[in-house]
C-alpha cells in the first residue's frame, strides 16, 4: 500500500464487488487487494485507494455473528460515519460530485460555498455510505469559477 494513516476507515457493504466497481468509478479507487469469501461471492477483505488514502471494505457477513460483527448501513438502519474526502481545489469538489453522481450516487448536499471558508458537498452512495468533499476557497478558486 502506498501509505496508511493513523485510522483507516473500514466499509461494511452488501455487495462488494459491485461495491467496488462503483468506487472505482464514482471516485477513481484502485484496488491494492482483494480476498473473497470461500463462497467466492462475498468480499472477505479488499483494500482500495482513493485520494492517496486507504480504505478496507468487506461484505457484510450476517452469518458471522458476536461481539464486533458490523452491518451493513440497510442492515444497520443507516450510516453512523461520513467517509471525507479532502480535495486541493474547490473546482475538484464539484467534479467529484458530478462524478459520483453519474456512477450512481444521490447527492444530498450539492457543492456550494459554505461559510467555514470551504467548497463543500455529500452523496450517498448505492450501498447506504455517505461521503463529503471539501476543498478550501481561495480568491483564486473564486476568480477562475468565473
Amino acid at each position: 500500500m502506498s501509505k496508511y494513516t493513523k485510522v483507516t476507515p473500514h466499509l461494511t457493504v452488501k455487495g462488494g464487488l459491485e461495491a467496488i466497481k462503483f468506487y472505482e468509478e464514482a471516485f477513481d479507487a484502485e484496488v491494492e487487494d482483494i480476498m473473497m469469501a470461500q463462497d467466492g461471492v462475498r468480499v472477505l477483505h479488499a483494500e482500495l485507494e482513493i485520494n492517496d488514502g486507504v480504505l478496507f471494505l468487506n461484505d457484510e457477513f450476517l452469518d458471522m455473528t458476536g461481539e464486533g460483527h458490523t452491518s451493513a448501513p440497510p442492515t444497520a438502519g443507516g450510516a453512523s460515519v461520513t467517509m471525507h474526502l479532502s480535495l486541493k481545489k474547490a473546482k475538484q469538489v464539484d467534479r467529484m460530485i458530478a462524478q459520483a453522481a453519474s456512477a450512481g450516487a444521490q447527492i444530498i448536499m450539492p457543492a456550494e460555498d459554505v461559510f467555514w471558508g470551504a467548497r463543500y458537498g455529500r452523496v450517498r452512495d448505492p450501498f447506504g455510505h455517505v461521503w463529503s468533499f471539501g476543498a478550501p476557497v481561495k480568491k483564486k478558486d473564486k476568480d477562475d469559477d468565473k
